[in-house]
């Protein structure tokens, strides 16, 4: 394997101004630099890593912690994070903390040991003190979650907003009997989703149906089972919101095991816009997260913190309904 100082002598340059083009540096002019390129290209010159992260106390790398590995959601987060690191020359780490508070701090651990040069958070049991005495020590973005000490921080989805979307277009369509099937209300983005539902209800003079009001965990199962529940009570139900888009699949489930149809009998909305809502029959009238810009905006804001910007806050990404066919006015 080639060598710098076998790059700078096929070039003609000393080793540091090979150093400098490989950094981008401007203050190289332009033909040097094309040579100092064609002698990298000859001779396959790959820099050794380990030798720069000594030099610049970096190893280009950004750890992420997730709650889950499975599942669309992370998918589409893990995708857009790697292609927005990797263009700025930075690999992905991953580690799975499982919603659970001691393997998310195990998780952490593991990605510092690994000496990544930042963290980008998505934890569901890491208490606000923990993230933002970690946010003092090390540079870290917290994804999908508000933490109002370190909201400079934080990358965010206005979930209240997408509930009270939600459960707003089913009263407009004449809904007044509106089930609610919630994620785990320990977790901000459950909790902000069922606030959202009260807040529509409450602003048009309707009570919520606390037997009306079920906590799932945001599987397919829990969607299932809710419905289920929901009818064996013999709840008065015409529509029904559910906290995620499998957990609306759950729900169709259940309703197609008993003959309902949806939207004749039960209107429905999911929750994220995830590809199965486009694909189910009928398709699934949901709450759209911008996903994918979120994780871009985490991205940008790491890479900036970890050259020692001091980012404002900003304001929280706001989701929006897409409307498809699982939405019809109440049977008469």
């Amino acid at each position: 394997m080639a060598t710098i100082r076998e790059v700078a002598a096929h070039a003609g340059v000393s080793p540091a101004t090979v150093s400098r083009v490989m950094k981008g540096e401007v203050r190289v002019n332009q033909k040097t630099r094309e040579r100092v390129e064609a002698a990298i290209a000859a001779l396959h010159y790959a820099p050794n890593v380990f030798a720069r992260s000594l030099a610049s106390n970096r190893l280009g790398g950004v750890g992420l912690v997730i709650s889950h590995l499975a599942g669309p959601f992370m998918g589409r987060v893990m995708m857009t994070l790697e292609a927005a690191l990797r263009r700025a020359n930075v690999s992905l780490l991953v580690a799975s903390g499982g919603g659970e508070a001691e393997r998310e701090q195990e998780a952490v651990d593991f990605l510092l040991g690994r000496r990544c040069d930042g963290l980008i958070v998505h934890a569901d049991a890491l208490e606000d003190a923990t993230l933002a005495a970690l946010a003092t020590t090390t540079p870290m973005v917290v994804f999908n979650r508000l933490v109002p000490d370190i909201a400079a921080h934080c990358i965010h989805l206005d979930n209240e907003c997408g509930g009270y979307l939600a459960t707003r277009h089913l009263l407009d369509q004449g809904h007044r009997h509106i089930a609610c099937l919630t994620g785990p209300l320990r977790q901000q983005d459950a909790a902000g989703r069922l606030a959202g539902y009260r807040r529509a209800l409450r602003e048009q003079g309707i009570e919520a149906d606390e037997h009306a009001i079920i906590e799932g965990d945001f599987t397919e199962r829990s969607g299932e089972q809710g419905m289920a529940t929901l009818l064996a009570r013999g709840t008065t139900v015409t529509a029904v919101v559910t906290g995620n888009d499998d957990m609306a699949l759950g729900v169709m489930t259940a309703l197609r095991a008993r003959n309902w149809q949806v939207p004749q009998q039960i209107s429905l909305i999911g929750y994220d816009d995830e590809a199965c809502a486009r694909h189910v029959v009928p398709a699934l009238t949901t709450i759209h997260a911008p996903l994918e810009e979120m994780a871009e905006a985490a991205a940008h804001r790491l890479l900036a913190l970890i050259e020692g910007a001091s980012p404002a806050p900003s304001s929280p990404f706001v989701p929006t309904l897409i409307e498809r066919g699982t939405v019809a006015p109440p049977m008469a």
